[in-house]
């Protein structure tokens, strides 16, 4: 049984006339009434009794109307989910982000944007550090990541940078620099300093350290975590100072005091990492042209 004879069927017993049925399928009524017979055929029963002027459903044709209707209905909701996701209008995307990443303005207006724009689509969000999330794209478990910059070039991913925010310093509400105006690096140099290991964020990691020794010292560090959130807390606790993105300053922690660094600072980038040969698929090139129209405002 093809769709096409379902459809024609309904056409018929729609308009209760071959002729009429015809016309409006386009056909001429002929054809029409050998697609029909060919039906009934199929089915080994009468759909339809002939009459001079008209037609009318036999038993059989009212019990397959109902269910004709149906099937067509189905068919062409399928093809129409068809056409979104091959649209990018529906379908799946997965999306991972670094924990530091909410806290970054951009990230919270793209994803709100994407899913009042595509409703449809069905938006999974995953936290990692930088190296997990590298590793869970390239291996097609993400299809997209809002990461710290990588180590190096990763063999079948792409990056494209968003954002570059400057750092602040993260002081114990009491410290001595926490009633001061922008630090400048070297009034650091004898801090104890709490950050999170390279492994987790080679490049923000290097970035940290490298103005660090520009400025004539080697941070001495005293603690590691590898949560953004967890750092700000220890510093409250007094553990040591911090150098942190700016969008950490949204982290009102009691017995933290945020401060500007005199310049030359640091800056913190923010990239999105996908594959390479996917970046041409419809929901993945959607995501991509609202973060940069939304990273370029």
């Amino acid at each position: 049984m093809e769709l096409r004879h379902l459809r024609y069927f309904v056409a018929v017993a729609e308009a209760r006339h071959f002729t009429r049925a015809a016309r409006a399928l386009g056909i001429g009524q002929p054809p029409l009434s050998q697609q029909i017979q060919a039906l009934e055929r199929e089915l080994g029963t009468a759909l339809f009794e002939r009459r001079p002027r008209a037609v009318a459903l036999t038993a059989a044709g009212e019990a397959l109307l109902e269910d004709a209707r149906r099937i067509l209905r189905d068919a062409e909701r399928a093809a129409e989910r068809v056409r979104r996701v091959a649209r990018g209008e529906a379908g799946r995307l997965r999306v991972g982000m670094i924990n530091s990443a909410p806290f970054h303005p951009l990230i919270p207006r793209v994803i709100r944007e994407f899913r009042r724009a595509h409703p449809q689509l069905a938006l999974s969000l995953d936290e990692g550090p930088t190296p997990m999330l590298a590793a869970a794209v390239r291996d097609e478990v993400l299809d997209v990541a809002f990461v710290r910059p990588l180590l190096g070039a990763e063999p079948g991913l792409a990056s494209e940078v968003v954002a570059d925010e400057d750092m602040v310093v993260a002081l114990p509400s009491g410290h001595p620099l926490a009633k001061k105006g922008p630090v400048p690096l070297l009034a650091l140099s004898i801090e104890p300093f709490v950050l999170f290991p390279r492994a987790v964020g080679a490049g923000l990691h290097d970035e940290i350290v490298s103005a660090c020794r520009i400025a004539g010292f080697s941070p001495r560090i005293v603690q590691e975590t590898s949560q953004v959130t967890s750092i700000v807390n220890l510093v409250a606790a007094g553990l040591g100072v911090s150098i942190v993105p700016a969008s950490m300053q949204q982290v009102h922690s009691d017995g933290v005091t945020y401060r500007a660094i005199r310049r030359p600072a640091p800056k913190a980038r923010l990239s999105l990492i996908f594959r390479d040969a996917d970046r041409h698929t419809p929901q993945l090139a959607r995501l991509l042209t609202l973060t940069r129209k939304l990273a370029r405002a």
